[in-house]
């Protein structure tokens, strides 16, 4: 099965790097042309990736963004919604601004941005797809990024209403990612051995690569997942051991 995406104009934002960045490389390799965004200039030079500066917190930006990519373009067909994060912070020591920052980034934004895409994609004959970047800390307890895990919940309902409201032209989905291996990965598992121990966990016995998330943009974007809307595609290696396992004692030799 090949999957091809020439023709596509395709929007990544967050994706001069990690994640972002992987999605841009895989979308590209499938032919589409891509544009990515972000506050600071890309980690890497990608063939078939145009790199604009933007800040997707700010509405006026996201706005500007869109019409440029439409008016050298003259379409938008994909947008995918990757930017977010958040630094560890307990919430008892999480002030109001911290907090509003990180719902900001990880809710509000990925809505302004589909908001934005939707105004052109529902214009276009063939419609168009958006694809929020969630986690499955919006699954589970959280704990040390509260307001996170509470965005990515968020997130999540927001697709589905998207994908009601948006529907037929505009379809929207998510992908719910476990943990991934960026360059930014040291500062959620530690050093090498720490990355190990927690790959370990998972069913599969790795983390995710960022192209692993790309891989799956892909697909969903593809005419394979033609009636693929409102989902949250769990993307997490097969998920990790029950902790009550390991804590049991019991013999099952």
């Amino acid at each position: 099965m090949t999957v091809d995406l020439d023709g596509c104009v395709a929007l990544v934002t967050g994706g001069g790097r990690g994640v972002g960045l992987g999605i841009a490389r895989r979308l590209a390799v499938a032919g589409a042309r891509v544009v990515s965004c972000g506050r600071g200039e890309a980690g890497a030079v990608l063939e078939g990736v145009e790199h604009r500066l933007a800040d997707v917190r700010d509405a006026e930006q996201v706005r500007a963004l869109v019409e440029d990519i439409v008016g050298d373009h003259g379409r938008l067909d994909l947008v995918v919604n990757n930017a977010g994060g958040s630094p560890y912070a307990l919430a008892d020591e999480a002030g109001p601004r911290f907090s509003a920052a990180i719902v900001g980034l990880n809710l509000l934004a990925p809505l302004a941005v589909a908001q934005a895409a939707n105004r052109v994609m529902r214009r276009q004959a063939h419609g168009g797809h958006i694809i929020n970047i969630s986690s499955e800390s919006g699954r589970r307890a959280s704990p040390g990024t509260a307001a996170y895990g509470a965005a990515k919940a968020g997130l999540e309902n927001l697709t589905r209403t998207l994908a009601v409201e948006w529907a037929p032209k505009v379809r929207v989905n998510a992908i719910t990612v476990g943990p991934v291996r960026t360059e930014q990965a040291a500062l959620h598992y530690g050093d090498e051995e720490g990355v190990a121990a927690v790959a370990r966990t998972i069913a599969l016995g790795r983390l995710a690569e960022p192209e692993d998330v790309g891989d799956m943009c892909v697909l969903l974007a593809s005419p394979f997942a033609a009636y693929v809307n409102g989902a949250a595609i769990l993307l997490d290696g097969g998920g990790t051991r029950p902790a009550f396992l390991d804590a049991a004692n019991a013999d099952h030799s």
